[in-house]
């Protein structure tokens, strides 16, 4: 496995290469570009990046004026005031006139660490998928966040990307196929599924690993995609394992659990709803609080370990 890399890492490297590519794109930031890593950017394209200061609703007021005169924003701060302090300009500004805006936001969840639950955004997903129009994207590692990346890049409208502090293993191929919209299995298995988004995936693989060595064969699925949700594997494994777990480094408030739990008792656009047992993983209805990124995790209940005690719960049931 290679060495922890932090998606945020990724966004930088990436971004100063879309910007080779393509002319058009142009990278806004709040005064963090040392944090968010839109310095790579700035370093290889002066002329086309612009610090507006501590002032996160201009930024994303700009970045629609920009998106407007033909340009790809890419506007990036830390998610608490992407999706907290600029929130409305997000959904008035970007999110009402459809603009082609990519607002990328690091430090998401509680592994921002010791800087506390002031800045540790566990309700981001929430906010930005109830936003009409808006595709949020939660990419597991670097090479999956490079690729998203392009993908966003392509796609015209309002992006949401949600992007980590802390370093994570890298599991995917940087030549991985993954399509906006389209869950990607990393396991297969018929007792039940994990369905994760996020730095939540590595640890679904382990906890996988641990339960096959009991028999217990679970499918697992990286969610990448926050909305639009991939309705159909949802629906598929439901049907097919008979019981789901979902596993976010968010609040299970209106986050990836919510989405999932909508579908299965809906049937979502198919209209045929799958009921089944459902566990959620995720911080639940309270602020976080300052720690190292691993005793967080441990704190909050977002390990291998938690999601493993989940899946044998919901598979005696059955």
């Amino acid at each position: 496995m290679a060495d922890k890399i932090a998606t945020r890492q990724a966004y930088g490297e990436e971004l100063a290469a879309l910007g080779a590519k393509n002319e058009n794109i142009v990278v806004l930031d709040a005064d963090l570009s040392g944090s968010t890593m839109t310095k790579l950017f700035k370093a290889e394209f002066p002329d086309r990046f612009f610090n507006a200061g501590i002032a996160e609703q201009d930024m994303y007021g700009m970045a629609a004026g920009l998106a407007v005169s033909g340009k790809i924003p890419f506007a990036s701060t830390f998610a608490m005031f992407a999706a907290g302090r600029a929130y409305e300009i997000i959904r008035n500004s970007i999110g009402y006139p459809h603009a082609n805006v990519k607002i990328c936001a690091t430090h998401a969840g509680i592994t921002v660490g010791e800087d506390g639950a002031t800045h540790q955004c566990v309700e981001d997903l929430a906010l930005m998928r109830a936003i009409p129009g808006m595709t949020v994207l939660n990419p597991a590692d670097a090479a999956s966040a490079k690729i998203l990346l392009n993908k966003a890049a392509e796609l015209y409208g309002p992006v949401y990307v949600r992007l980590g502090r802390a370093g994570v293993p890298v599991r995917y191929a940087a030549d991985a196929e993954l399509e906006i919209g389209k869950a990607v299995q990393l396991k297969d298995g018929h007792d039940a599924t994990i369905i994760a988004t996020g730095i939540m995936v590595e640890e679904a693989l382990l906890a996988a690993d641990a339960l096959a060595e009991d028999g217990i064969l679970v499918r697992v699925l990286d969610m990448h995609t926050i909305k639009p949700l991939d309705e159909a594997a949802v629906l598929a494994a439901a049907e097919e394992t008979g019981a789901i777990v979902t596993a976010e480094e968010h609040t299970i408030k209106g986050g990836l659990g919510g989405a999932v739990a909508e579908v299965i008792t809906t049937g979502g656009a198919a209209g045929a709803p799958c009921p089944v047992p459902m566990a959620m993983i995720g911080v639940l209805d309270v602020f976080g609080r300052s720690g190292k990124p691993a005793e967080l995790m441990a704190e909050y209940k977002l390990t291998a370990k938690d999601i493993e005690a989940a899946v044998r719960k919901l598979v005696a049931m059955k």
